[in-house]
């Protein structure tokens, strides 16, 4: 068999595969198996300690109001003026704290972006995000500082519990583009020496919500 047939023999076979519906390469991985132990203590608990040990800052609250004045005093403790808000269900919760946005600041002259997010991966201490989301993931990683507010009812386990949270609230309309953001942006590519704030922000708060009542 000389070279040009073979060759022919692949396209033939690649050709024949890109025409055909892919099926999943481990179907079992779909359902409801994982090799990961369920967990044994609160995903709020969870998540707090994974996300803490990606450097991530967590602030636990009670209710819309303390959140607000948690952000006030770290907003007032680093000194930061310039906060960039845009999506309207956290605006009005900070307008009713009276907390002081600048609705014609632009994103680029922000020290700080406030967002919400999908929801929060426990075991990885990820935060999702998604295309869907007003701003996207520009948001969340153009600013220096980005702190997401969360509820607790957006808590899951694992990330196979997260994509079955986006399918049930999308259903067949999925976003483009799903994100998982595991801390503050890091990188040891230089030297081996870990740097952190090169291609996103260099410090990441999670506020989560108590949303049980």
């Amino acid at each position: 068999m000389n070279a040009s047939h073979s060759k022919e023999n692949i396209l033939k076979k690649i050709r024949k595969a890109l025409s055909e519906s892919t099926p999943i390469p481990f179907p079992q991985s779909e359902g409801n198996s994982s090799v990961y132990q369920p967990p044994r203590e609160d995903l709020e608990v969870l998540f707090a300690e994974e996300f803490t040990r990606l450097q991530g800052k967590f602030v636990f609250c009670l209710d819309d109001a303390e959140m607000v004045a948690r952000i006030v005093n770290i907003s007032q403790g680093k000194q930061w003026t310039k906060i960039f808000c845009t999506e309207p269900s956290l605006q009005k919760i900070m307008h009713v704290g009276a907390f002081p946005l600048d609705p014609a600041l632009a994103l680029k002259d922000s020290d700080v972006s406030i967002t919400s997010c999908e929801c929060l991966v426990a075991r990885t201490g990820s935060v999702v995000m998604s295309a869907a989301q007003l701003n996207g993931r520009t948001a969340s990683v153009y600013a220096p500082i980005h702190i997401c507010v969360a509820y607790t009812n957006q808590l899951v386990y694992d990330i196979k519990d997260a994509m079955q949270f986006l399918k049930e609230k999308y259903q067949h309309n999925l976003p483009s583009l799903i994100t998982f953001a595991s801390g503050p942006s890091r990188t040891a590519d230089i030297e081996k020496t870990l740097v952190v704030g090169v291609h996103g922000p260099k410090e990441v708060y999670v506020l989560l919500v108590d949303a049980s009542e």
